[in-house]
């Protein structure tokens, strides 16, 4: 569907984009991830051909842009984060104002408009002058306008950002229920809403691809040497934390999470690859403390995106260290071949002078 390759983009000195290269494939939802700078919309407006590339290549359905990028772009419905929306239009006459623009056959228009209309539950509002629509509302027109002509992809910038609880709900059913009959890719800061519908995930830091797989797999990806347990018991709170901390060959770092009618939650970490709770059971039940439950903690998708950005910060510290040495190195060469010229300057300087005195003297005689 959409493969892109040794993409690059400066701004000036000012690299946007370094070497990014990823596919997606039909029938996913991707989740684009990344701190702000990182370099998404960037690459969205790259992928869309609303930006040229400083290098690199991006096929979309075969089509390659800035070869063939008409047939490209078809391929292609978008939504920015600030949808491109008309208020004084009613939501009917701007979705046929943008078949038009989209060039869809006239006998086609009619049908898509109504198909938009119908996928993103705007029957009841169609009617309606867009500046009278509620926050959601507007959302679900620009969606409707990125779906116009059944593109295969459709690439969506924030697309619940200011909507209320309701709203954001909706439109991620919404979204859900392209994967059928189109490829989506998802740009967005909220983690949960993109663990919650992504089948896979690709996360940029600057400017570079740090992480492109499947949303589970990464989020069953240890990023931490240490396993995290969450158990329940039944009894005294300090004198369970007691117990666990003399544990010290098994666990470490236990602490108290909540306590409530003679109940205490707490979590431990680990860096055993075995099953530890037998061990902590008996070391508990010998104290005459009940456990009611203990479960190894699962990854969040935010526990992973936190690490993979925290390591991802790191090595360019650590690239941005080895490039200033670098250049510290060559002023440095440089310098010193400077003063190396200069002293064989002053040193021809000198020759010259002996010479002429010797002429001088010589003539004198």
């Amino acid at each position: 569907m959409i493969k892109v390759t040794n993409l690059c983009k400066l701004y000036g000195d000012k690299v946007a984009l370094d070497n990014v290269s990823f596919e997606v494939e039909a029938g996913h939802i991707y989740g684009l991830l990344g701190p702000n700078g990182a370099g998404k919309s960037t690459t969205m407006n790259i992928v869309t051909g609303y930006l040229a590339p400083t290098s690199g290549e991006v096929s979309i359905n075969g089509h390659v842009l800035g070869l063939e990028t008409r047939k490209a772009k078809k391929c292609i419905g978008y939504l920015p984060e600030i949808p491109p929306l008309y208020p004084d239009m009613m939501v009917r006459e701007y979705l046929n104002f943008v078949a038009g623009i989209k060039n869809i056959d006239k006998s086609k228009r009619i049908d898509e408009v109504e198909s938009a209309i119908e996928k993103t539950g705007l029957k009841d509002v169609s009617g309606r002058l867009i500046k009278n629509l509620s926050k959601g509302y507007k959302q679900r027109v620009g969606i409707a306008q990125a779906i116009l002509g059944s593109p295969d992809i459709i690439i969506l910038d924030e697309p619940t950002v200011g909507l209320d609880p309701q709203q954001i709900i909706e439109i991620r059913e919404l979204i859900r229920s392209f994967k059928d009959s189109h490829t989506v890719i998802l740009s967005s800061h909220i983690l949960s809403e993109i663990a919650e519908v992504c089948d896979d995930v690709l996360m940029i830091a600057h400017g570079k691809v740090v992480a492109c797989d499947t949303t589970e797999h990464l989020m069953s990806e240890s990023f931490d040497k240490s396993r995290i347990f969450e158990i329940t018991v039944k009894g005294d709170s300090e004198k369970t934390l007691e117990v666990l901390n003399s544990l010290t060959e098994i666990i470490k770092e236990p602490e108290l999470v909540s306590e409530s009618d003679g109940n205490c939650t707490l979590s431990f970490k680990t860096e055993l690859t075995g099953d530890i709770r037998p061990d902590v059971s008996f070391a508990l039940s010998d104290a005459r403390i009940l456990v009611l439950s203990m479960n190894e903690k699962k990854n969040s998708l935010e526990d992973t995106y936190l690490a993979i950005m925290k390591d991802s910060d790191e090595k360019y510290e650590e690239e941005l260290k080895r490039m200033e040495e670098e250049e510290d190195e060559e002023d440095f060469h440089e310098n010193e071949s400077a003063d190396d010229s200069s002293d064989e300057d002053e040193s021809a300087d000198d020759s010259s002078v002996e010479n002429d005195s010797d002429n001088e003297k010589k003539e004198e005689k």
